[in-house]
C-alpha cells in the first residue's frame, strides 16, 4: 500500500524507470488510467508507457509540452490542450472504449471535451508497463530526452470506463471500483535511480 508514498525520478536518464509487474491476461476493449505527477520539465516526457511486442505505443500518456497532453492507443494519438503549468501537481485520467473509440480526459478532476481514436481496436495483452520512460521497443530502447524528472504517485488502471465521480475517487486514493492495479496495492520493481519517498 503506497497511499502516502511517491516515486521520485531525480534526474534525466536513459534507463531509470518503474516497471509495473502486472501481466494483463486478456486484450483490453476498454480501460482507464489515472495518476498524479509533479514536475518542472518543459520538454516532452513520458508518464505511462504500455508496450506489446507488436506495438510499442499500445498505450502511452505523454506530455509533449507544458500545454499539451498526448494520449496514444495502438500507435495513434489524440491531443488535449491544457492550461500551461510548470511545477504544479497535476492529476490526469484518460479512458478509452473500443466500441466507439471515445477517449475521455480529465485534468485535476475536470473533464475535457471527448475525442475519438482507434474505434474497434483491441489493446494487446502480454505488455511491458513502465512509468517515467517511453518504450521504443518492448521493455526498453528508452530516450533520455523523453525521460520523466519529478514525482509520480496514485497510479491506477482499470479495464472499464470511468465517470467523473470515479476520477475524483481515484484522485484521493479511494477508488470506487477494483482496478487491474492501483496505488493501494501496487506491484512494482524499481530499475535504476528512482526512489520511493513519503
Amino acid at each position: 500500500d503506497l497511499e502516502y508514498e511517491v516515486f521520485v525520478f531525480p534526474q534525466k536518464t536513459k534507463d531509470s524507470h518503474v516497471l509495473v509487474t502486472v501481466k494483463p491476461e486478456q486484450p483490453l476493449q476498454n480501460f482507464t488510467l489515472c495518476l498524479w505527477s509533479y514536475t518542472d520539465l518543459t520538454r516532452p516526457y513520458s508518464l505511462f508507457s504500455y508496450a506489446t511486442k507488436a506495438q510499442d505505443n499500445e498505450i502511452l500518456l505523454f506530455k509533449n509540452n507544458p500545454s499539451e497532453y498526448r494520449f496514444y492507443v495502438g500507435g495513434r494519438f489524440v491531443s488535449f490542450n491544457v492550461p500551461t503549468s510548470i511545477a504544479v501537481s497535476e492529476h490526469v485520467c484518460a479512458s478509452w472504449e473500443s466500441s466507439t473509440g471515445i477517449v475521455g480526459f480529465w485534468l485535476n478532476g475536470k473533464p475535457w471535451p471527448r475525442k475519438g481514436l482507434q474505434r474497434g481496436y483491441a489493446v494487446g495483452a502480454e505488455a511491458a508497463i513502465v512509468l517515467g520512460q517511453e518504450q521504443d521497443a518492448f521493455g526498453g530502447r528508452f530516450d533520455a530526452q523523453q525521460s520523466f524528472v519529478g514525482e509520480i504517485s496514485s497510479v491506477y488502471m482499470w479495464d472499464t470506463g470511468i465517470s467523473t465521480s470515479g476520477v475524483l475517487a481515484a484522485k484521493y486514493n479511494n477508488p470506487s471500483e477494483a482496478p487491474i492495479f492501483g496505488w493501494r496495492n501496487f506491484p512494482y520493481k524499481i530499475v535504476g535511480e528512482v526512489y520511493l519517498k513519503p
